[in-house]
């Protein structure tokens, strides 16, 4: 799996780039919806699990090359846990609110023109609802390890398939994701 991926990305990576390209100018103005995972890092760290998660943002121009995006994703996830020879199931509902900074390097790179590519960090704080079986006596804050603010990093591409239309892909500490970016 590991070398399939280096394959593509190499591959993807050659095709991104023309000498004599020009880069688009505004990133902004653009909803970005994603489904992807969070793995251990950031907020995610005390599910102990990967675990899918929708994200919403829309994304603004605030200086040329530099975009901010407030954020909203929504992800679930449930444990059987025994005790005393019973069962009992937790369940979480972690929904991660924040704003994204990207800053833009496909003029660096002189990039051909359908592509973009960025570095971003997000910061913001996890809504948490956490809920145990009735009846369950047990230690109830077993699962609770995490800290809601967070601070991720990324780096992402989208590439557009026409002015209005793009897909990208955002790789992060947190939530890494795929999606449709709608200008």
């Amino acid at each position: 799996m590991k070398r399939l991926f280096t394959i593509t990305l190499t591959i993807l990576f050659v095709s991104f780039f023309t000498l004599n390209a020009t880069a688009q100018e505004k990133h902004g103005s653009t909803l970005n919806l994603g489904v992807g995972i969070g793995g251990y890092g950031g907020y995610y760290k005390y599910a102990n699990r990967t675990m899918p998660v929708i994200n919403v943002n829309y994304e603004f121009d605030v200086a040329k090359r530099f975009t901010l995006a407030p954020f909203i994703s929504f992800s679930t996830y449930s444990n059987d846990y025994n005790n005393d020879n019973n069962n009992y199931t937790y369940r979480e509902t972690i929904i991660p609110i924040g704003v994204k900074g990207s800053y833009y390097f496909d003029d660096i790179l002189q990039a051909n023109s359908k592509w973009d590519f960025y570095l971003a960090g997000s910061l913001g704080f996890a809504v948490i609802n956490s809920r145990w079986d009735d009846g369950y006596d047990g230690d109830k804050n077993y699962y609770r390890k995490g800290n809601p603010l967070f601070l991720d990093l990324h780096v992402g591409t989208e590439y557009h398939f026409n002015n209005r239309i793009g897909a990208f892909l955002d790789l992060s500490t947190g939530v890494s994701t795929i999606g449709i970016a709608i200008h």
